[in-house]
């Protein structure tokens, strides 16, 4: 059973940034994809960057590129969210999620549907 723990989470003010951090604990996939989604309110649960757990591919949303950047550490088991340049419509509830097999292409990468274990979710308010 994989138990996933998100951090790192606030509040900032536009332009600033954060960074979250999942601690992963349980059964880790060496063939795995973990991501990044966040929810709004109001707003369906929207995919934001994913990562192959057995190399260095990555995919990203397009309304974050450039300012996000996912992350991960094997040896510390923990999937790290950059955040740059935070806008208003970055505020939302952000979970940690991990499944097996590749992520294969962005679409699926970001389909939270595809996804078997879910952290409780940091809380980001950025601030204009």
């Amino acid at each position: 059973q994989v138990q996933l723990v998100e951090s790192g989470g606030g509040s900032v003010q536009a332009g600033g940034s954060l960074r979250l951090s999942c601690a992963a604990s349980g059964y880790i996939y060496s063939n795995g994809c973990m991501a990044w989604f966040r929810q709004a309110p109001g707003k369906e649960r929207e995919g934001v960057a994913a990562i192959w757990t057995g190399g260095v591919s990555t995919y990203y949303v397009d309304s974050v590129k450039g300012r996000f950047t996912i992350s991960q550490d094997n040896a510390k088991n923990t999937l790290y969210l950059q955040m740059n340049s935070l806008k208003p419509e970055d505020t939302a509830v952000y979970y940690c999620a991990a499944r097996s097999g590749s992520c294969a292409y962005t679409s699926l990468a970001l389909r939270s549907s595809a996804y078997t274990y879910w952290g409780q979710g940091t809380q980001v308010t950025v601030s204009s």
